[in-house]
């Protein structure tokens, strides 16, 4: 009876430490960017990431902190090896997966489009091509920001570069004012910037050139100290195909 017993002691501390890594709490970073993410009330996210990231958790049975942050404190809370932490709808990149891991997409945006004013509109370019064989056009980009198949078109084309940390509202005033020519937007987030931004929409423009790239997909990427068993829970409860 005395081995039996200690052969059950001995078996559940084995067993605490697998209850306590599956059920420990995984603390989810995200910003405010409709339509992708909006804040609910009760601090989760709602939108076209925000809510399939949401479901995957819940249905997962993963406990979840929700904290809405910069992008850069994202970012550096991703990095962070010995924590558990995810973040929203990100693109996967292959210097991201130096330091993070990634669930199975959750998103796919539709296409890429050009939000610019009346002044520069009037050029008429109707191309990705003709637009980055022009030399004196300032584009604005989010700091650490990746913009898909775009990337590659902008290492290339070299256009004066406005990097901002501004949240999306201040960077579309900047391109109605005229402080820059033009950002890349997604169709829906373009959209959706024009029907809620009336005040700047009369001098806003959404252009759709001919040969831009396809719209990236978007992911949940998560600290490489996030287990694997995590990452296959959630790429289980994952419904976007």
């Amino acid at each position: 009876m005395n081995r039996l017993r200690s052969a059950a002691v001995i078996l559940a501390s084995l067993l605490v430490p697998l209850t306590t890594v599956a059920e420990e709490t995984i603390h989810v970073a995200y910003s405010e960017r409709p339509p992708y993410m909006v804040p609910l009330p009760d601090g989760t996210p709602s939108g076209l990431t925000g809510t399939p990231t949401v479901h995957a958790f819940k249905t997962a049975g993963i406990p979840v902190q929700w904290h809405k942050v910069p992008t850069n404190r994202q970012l550096a809370m991703v990095k962070d090896a010995k924590s558990l932490n995810c973040a929203v709808g990100w693109f996967m990149l292959p210097d991201r997966l130096q330091y993070a891991k990634f669930t199975k997409p959750i998103y796919r945006d539709r296409t890429w489009l050009v939000l610019t004013n009346d002044a520069f509109a009037a050029r008429g370019i109707a191309t990705l091509d003709e637009l980055t064989r022009q030399r004196d056009i300032r584009v604005l980009v989010k700091d650490n920001y990746s913009y898909g198949g775009l990337d590659a078109y902008i290492r290339q084309w070299h256009p004066v570069m406005a990097v901002s940390t501004a949240s999306t509202v201040k960077m579309v005033q900047s391109v109605s004012k005229g402080a820059v020519d033009l950002m890349f937007v997604s169709d829906e987030e373009g959209s959706y910037l024009l029907k809620q931004h009336a005040a700047d929409a009369n001098n806003l423009r959404l252009l759709s050139l001919k040969d831009m790239p396809r719209g990236p997909e978007r992911y949940i990427m998560c600290s490489k100290a996030v287990p694997d068993e995590v990452i296959a829970r959630l790429n289980k409860a994952i419904t976007f195909r």
